[in-house]
């Protein structure tokens, strides 16, 4: 059996649900190109021993992304994945991804914890989508 490409966490302070969590992270590992076509997500007997969570919760995680045509099941073998997410600008990640690696080393060395790091990016985030349709 392959190893599963995802490894899950769950984040019990940001206020959304656990599943929810497994279907962003599986929609951004799509989006980064970490997951990709034929790849098999984690089984959810893995998922529930990993995170102890309950089996519906994943469950529920896995038939929102079949339902949204990115994953197919196969009984008795997994969860595969059957779409990807990336386009033609995961060429542009790797520079982008150092430049903020940057941001984060200055916002921490003027004193930013984590969650005040992840306030301000959001904000300004949603500030910046906001004027954008505008």
């Amino acid at each position: 059996m392959e190893e599963p490409v995802i490894e899950f966490h769950l984040d019990g302070r940001s206020g959304v649900s656990p599943y929810l969590q497994l279907v962003q992270q599986v929609r951004h590992a799509l989006r980064l190109g970490v997951l990709r076509e034929g790849d098999q997500l984690p089984t959810v007997k893995e998922v529930v021993a990993h995170l102890a969570i309950n089996a519906n919760t994943v469950l529920k995680a896995y038939r929102e992304l079949e339902h949204e045509g990115l994953v197919a099941a196969r009984p008795g073998v997994g969860t595969f994945v059957t779409a990807t997410l990336t386009n033609a600008s995961l060429a542009a990640h790797g520079p982008l991804r150092l430049e903020l690696r940057r941001w984060l080393a200055k916002a921490r060395r003027a004193g930013l914890d984590d969650e005040s790091i992840e306030a301000l990016f959001m904000t300004t985030f949603r500030t910046t989508a906001q004027e954008d349709i505008a």
